[in-house]
């Protein structure tokens, strides 16, 4: 499979994508807290129709279920910069689960991964009254199987090869739906490389200052895009009103905010992994870290997948570390002062976690680190002085 070409993210794309679809003098977008609109009288007592409404680009908005200004404008956006047709949801779990039941599968392909996820997974399954097989993403696939690829992957930050995925999904008859939600555009472009369905929580980077709930799913057709608009509609897991008018502001500057986070990632995975094993470095003391892991420390693997090649616009902003010890994954998000001690990522301060206390599968000595737009130099300082800390015998008490 050739690569299609990515559409290129631009500060203009995310100001003006959406102005056809402005009507008024306004500057920002007003946020309307309107369930239902005012209805025109219908010419000879005809009844209104669905299908006689462009839906992406409504004329008039029935009932808010449906379509309201604010999350018209930002699915606009969203479709033009991830190259697709996007629709938004509640939440990115809402947007899971809304694939599932759009993709109907027979079995998925899922490894590791975000927990959220394969616990929607065990959800929707009780609706198939548990006949919903799992298999790993390296078994082999069948026709109606359908692969679940998250890339880069959580929590470590690790990119996996959506081409190999896809090509293989394809050639069994099967579907690939990549969750995208580490790698917004302009980083990552899961349509180049193969994918039939491309998901985000749009919680994450897309809203970028941790106020609002969103899940993205970005579909290649019209056609797919309008099935998944009427399962919205009465599974009822739209955005409401005012996590769509945040969505919007926050798209303006997706260009800004990614790609600072990006770098600051790339150079803390690269200073972090100088003490890995152990090591002394840089004013980090010695025994504090076992391992780094980043997709820009992986380099390519034995069939020649490059994550940089896929991660075209800068490596993922969210990584993960392993201390040595869980008592230091359980101290140093608390002996931080520019490093938020919270759970999620994407927003514009840096967050740092450690990972069991969310997801009680993870290793105790696991560390994820989620990059604001802070200087690095400041970051990489506040790391320096809260391990030296954790490292005095007193810290431990």
């Amino acid at each position: 499979m050739t690569p299609k070409v990515a559409p290129k993210l631009t500060g203009t794309e995310l100001v003006h994508g959406d102005d056809e679809l402005v009507h008024g003098r306004e500057v920002a977008a007003s946020i309307s807290v309107t369930t239902t609109f005012r209805a025109p009288l219908p010419p000879d007592n005809k009844p209104s129709n669905l299908d006689d409404i462009d839906l992406r680009n409504p004329e008039r908005h029935i009932y808010s279920r449906y379509t309201q200004d604010v999350s018209t404008r930002a699915e606009r956006v969203l479709s033009k910069i991830n190259g697709g047709y996007a629709l938004t949801y509640a939440s990115g779990l809402a947007a899971s689960y809304a694939a599932l039941v759009y993709f109907h599968p027979k079995r998925i392909a899922i490894t590791g991964g975000y927990h959220g996820c394969h616990n929607t997974i065990e959800v929707y399954k009780r609706s198939r009254g548990g006949d919903l097989p799992l298999i790993g993403l390296d078994d082999e696939y069948q026709p109606g199987d359908l692969c679940w690829l998250e890339t880069p992957l959580n929590p470590t930050g690790e990119a996996r090869d959506i081409k190999h995925y896809a090509d293989k999904a394809h050639t069994a008859g099967a579907k690939i739906l990549v969750d995208s939600t580490f790698a917004p555009p302009p980083l990552q472009y899961p349509f180049k490389w193969g994918a039939d369905m491309v998901m985000h929580s749009g919680t994450k980077y897309f809203g970028g200052h941790s106020d609002l709930l969103c899940g993205v799913l970005v579909v290649p057709t019209e056609a797919e895009w309008r099935m998944l608009w009427t399962h919205r509609t009465f599974l009822g897991n739209m955005m409401g009103s005012l996590e769509s008018w945040l969505l919007l502001r926050s798209l303006r500057t997706l260009h800004l905010r990614v790609p600072r986070q990006s770098e600051n990632a790339k150079g803390l995975a690269r200073w972090l992994s100088q003490a890995a094993g152990g090591k002394a470095y840089d004013g980090i003391p010695a025994g504090l870290v076992d391992t780094v892991w980043h997709s820009s420390l992986q380099g390519k693997n034995e069939r020649g997948f490059d994550p940089g090649a896929q991660l075209e616009g800068g490596w993922n902003p969210t990584f993960a570390i392993l201390l040595k010890d869980p008592e230091y994954a359980r101290l140093l998000p608390h002996t931080l002062e520019y490093f938020v001690p919270a759970t999620s990522l994407g927003g514009v301060e840096s967050l740092i976690e450690q990972r069991s206390t969310v997801d009680a599968g993870a290793d105790t000595r696991l560390v994820r680190i989620s990059c604001g737009v802070e200087d690095l130099e400041d970051l990489k300082s506040d790391l320096r002085r809260a391990f030296q800390a954790i490292a005095k015998p007193k810290a431990r008490l």
